[in-house]
């Protein structure tokens, strides 16, 4: 043991408690100043000041601060145009077969885009990585190409997430990746938030619908939701144009809301001093355009409906409905069969796809379009997992209270009021709907669940409905349309009796529509379908 060991050893134990301190804090002193002195040496290497600070290893609050700073002291910060004359992935494929390390000097270009990526390597070269129609291309600055302004203040106020304008040759790195050389670069649109790192991501939920544009930004596969949902827009209007359907509008804002079964948002005229109701379903209104002699109408639009939220559901939806006379639930069947398994082809390029129901990174699922898919009867199939029969007089109490006791015996939670339509609901979901996968036909539902659906030529008490589910979840419902105005009456005033009882979801009385029935709608078949 050393003297100094030994003298320290006899101090008191306060003494030696403040020298180990001191003795820690000079050490946690060192190494601070060892990395100051290393990140200097790295700063001074890519062509930085000693002392000069790392952007992305700020505070966001500071680092907004210091771009907005740096944008008042530009001459232009936002200037007005950019003229540019190619696309990235034009470029990329017009190029694609540009041999390495080579350069087309004749093949200027002027494209724009976010910086995604930048890095440094010495004072005179600088690496972009520019993302712009879900393309990304290397900007490979140099300061022999630099033609416009001064290289290092060019690119010194660009930084991760803004708008960048190039101006330059295309050419080939060493490993045959495709690059910009440019001859001018300019900063069209500073971006003054800090971005998540590449590396991390944006994985939160909350932030990532809230903030839609950083979602895009980040994520590149929330794009191709964009771009596909697009797709099955475009697929449903031509497909509907080419079997010649009418596209209309009807109205957002009804005296009555109608057309589902489904809980209204409630606004207020001011002019008129009314309360109106945002629709939920746009059928009363289709239907009647039917009655008026347009045999084949549909609508693309916005429903409003004031519900819970979920992974499947939005309290404002696209949905498409369309009206078709002289066709019934079969021809409906036949119709959506050919329509959504012809799109999964044309879109996804084969009737099978991997569905990923917990996100990207979650285990995916195969689904099988090919058709034709099954169709199932849900009483018939309820009666059979049961293996007992139901009271098909479904609006009586004795069939209700049948129902109440099957899924009290099956420890099924029902939401009151504890009516047939909702009991029915949720036996529907326990025994059929939470077992599909690939899609599949659910038909013929009850009257009291199908107030506006024709009833069922023969079989006493259901009607001629179906639902079509994918992967648990109901894509289509379609049905007959119901067109004797007595029994729609009595349909609406059973509807007003379940409101009165308490569900908050059943349609109200349309006298209106009743009356456009009773000038006579032809044989027809109704079809919606959430978007």
């Amino acid at each position: 043991m050393s003297e100094a060991a030994t003298a320290t050893d006899k101090l008191p134990a306060a003494e030696r408690k403040r020298l180990k301190k001191e003795a820690e804090a000079k050490k946690r002193e060192e190494e601070k100043e060892k990395k100051k002195a290393e990140q200097a040496a790295k700063q001074e290497a890519s062509g930085k000041k000693a002392g000069e600070v790392n952007m992305e290893d700020m505070d966001p609050s500071k680092y907004r601060e210091n771009r907005l700073a740096m944008v008042k002291s530009l001459k232009d910060p936002y200037p007005h145009k950019w003229p540019v004359d190619a696309s990235i992935p034009a470029l990329i494929e017009k190029y694609k077969d540009l041999a390495p390390q080579t350069q087309d000097e004749s093949a200027v270009v002027t494209i724009a885009g976010r910086v995604k990526n930048k890095r440094s390597q010495g004072a005179n070269l600088v690496f972009y990585d520019l993302v712009a129609d879900g393309a990304k291309i290397q900007i490979m600055c140099q300061a022999q190409n630099h033609k416009v302004g001064d290289f290092k203040e060019s690119h010194a106020v660009i930084n991760r997430g803004d708008i960048m304008g190039v101006r330059g040759f295309l050419g080939k790195s060493k490993t045959g990746e495709l690059s910009v050389f440019p001859e001018e670069v300019k900063l069209l649109t500073a971006c003054l938030h800090m971005l998540p790192k590449e590396h991390q991501g944006l994985k939160d939920t909350e932030v990532r619908f809230r903030r839609r544009y950083l979602d895009l930004m980040i994520n590149d596969d929330v794009r191709n939701v964009f771009y596909t949902r697009s797709k099955i827009i475009n697929f449903i209007r031509h497909y509907l144009d080419s079997r010649g359907f009418l596209e209309v509008e009807t109205p957002m804002m009804n005296m009555i809301p109608g057309g589902a079964t489904a809980k209204p948002f409630v606004t207020h005229h001011n002019e008129l001093n009314l309360e109106l109701f945002m629709r939920v379903a746009p059928e009363l209104y289709l239907k009647t355009l039917v009655v008026g002699g347009l045999d084949r109408v549909y609508e693309i639009g916005r429903n409003f409906r004031n519900e819970g939220m979920d992974l499947t559901h939005n309290p404002e939806f696209t949905a498409c409905e369309f009206y078709m006379a002289y066709a019934d639930y079969n021809d409906l069947m036949d119709i959506t069969e050919e329509l959504i398994s012809s799109m999964v082809l044309n879109i996804k390029g084969s009737y099978k796809i991997e569905y990923h129901p917990d996100g990207p990174e979650g285990e995916p699922i195969e689904i099988d379009f090919t058709p034709p898919w099954p169709r199932i009867s849900m009483v018939e199939e309820i009666e059979k997992k049961l293996n007992q029969k139901l009271n098909r007089d479904f609006a009586s109490e004795p069939a209700r209270k049948q129902l109440e006791e099957v899924c009290e015996k099956l420890k099924l939670e029902c939401p009151p009021p504890l009516t047939s339509a909702r009991l029915l609901d949720k036996l529907c979901g326990h025994f059929i709907e939470d077992h599909i996968v690939n899609p599949t036909f659910i038909t013929e539902h009850p009257q009291i669940m199908s107030p506006l659906a024709k009833w069922h030529r023969s079989k006493e008490g259901l009607t001629e409905r179906f639902e079509m589910f994918v992967n648990t979840k109901e894509l289509c419902n379609a049905y007959t349309e119901l067109n004797d105005p007595e029994r729609q009456m009595q349909c609406f005033m059973g509807q007003a009796a379940a409101k009165e009882a308490g569900d908050d979801e059943a349609q109200g009385v349309d006298h209106d529509f009743v009356t456009a029935l009773e000038h006579g709608l032809p044989p027809t078949g109704g079809w919606g379908c959430g978007i």
